[in-house]
């Protein structure tokens, strides 16, 4: 797999040691080019600001004992995987990897991640992608905690990675989304899952005396994270303490009988309600 070019991306930033234990596992498989964002940008989703600057940057950081020649980008994940295929990269790669984020990505703020997002981007332009994160307490989230073990979720970054570049996936799933438990070993099963419909953070009331202060949103974990229904990535990772392996979709059309619907809404007429 040698002639085989990886994109290597995250939200966390270029100076994740996240995104280079992803990097050395990877390296085994084929060439990898990283880019990643200039600064931390988790919670970005697939945005693309008319604010970012897109200047790109060139590093050289040491990556098994080799001297990689890196890249920065003043954007977001998503922008960082455009700035890549369009700009940095001598053809389009075979794989994108988003990863190896501080903190899992499960339920429904999957759409929030900044990982997930550069995935859905690079699946998007047509290509396989992987969004990887390792589970990790909230307030190592925006860090880069240095005593944080990458190693058994580089494992799986190499394993999905090399599973996706030997087999074709049914149409229909663009992204396959990992999510690796705190305690997981090398031999921790995988488990396939869906995507849990439960929160699992939740937002916080900015603590401020007025509205004319600075005010963050902040979140913590949702009460309810341990009541996630069987067969979701939130109980596969959080209560089966397994790999949650999660197949996304572009596509984010209900999956309805669009007759049902159709009968729904036809079936009071709005000016009704409002006389």
């Amino acid at each position: 797999m040698k002639d085989i070019q990886i994109l290597l991306t995250n939200d966390d930033g270029i100076r994740s040691p996240g995104l280079w234990a992803a990097a050395s596992a990877l390296s085994e498989i084929g060439f990898v080019h990283v880019a990643a964002p200039r600064e931390q940008y988790s919670g970005a989703g697939r945005s693309m600001p008319s604010t970012s600057d897109g200047i790109i940057q060139e590093h050289v950081i040491q990556v098994n004992g080799q001297h990689w020649k890196v890249y920065s980008v003043g954007g977001t994940p998503a922008q960082t995987v455009l700035h890549a295929v369009l700009e940095i990269l001598p053809r389009c790669p075979d794989l994108v990897v988003s990863g190896i984020n501080y903190g899992e990505n499960l339920g429904t703020g999957v759409t929030i991640s900044g990982t997930v997002g550069a995935a859905l981007e690079g699946a998007a332009l047509g290509i396989p992608a992987l969004a990887i994160s390792l589970e990790t307490e909230p307030q190592y989230h925006l860090s880069y905690a240095t005593h944080i073990n990458f190693a058994v979720a580089a494992h799986f970054a190499q394993y999905f990675s090399r599973l996706l570049l030997s087999c074709t996936l049914p149409f229909d799933v663009d992204v396959l989304k990992v999510d690796v438990p705190a305690n997981a070993t090398l031999d921790t099963p995988w488990e396939l899952c869906r995507l849990s419909r439960k929160k699992y953070y939740e937002p916080l009331r900015p603590k401020r005396r007025s509205w004319s202060q600075p005010g963050r949103l902040e979140y913590r974990l949702a009460r309810e994270a341990d009541e996630a229904m069987e067969g979701t990535d939130a109980y596969v990772m959080r209560v089966k303490r397994l790999v949650a392996v999660t197949p996304l979709s572009l596509d984010l059309t209900s999956r309805v009988d669009m007759a049902e619907v159709e009968k729904c809404l036809r079936a009071v007429d709005p000016a009704e309600q409002t006389s």
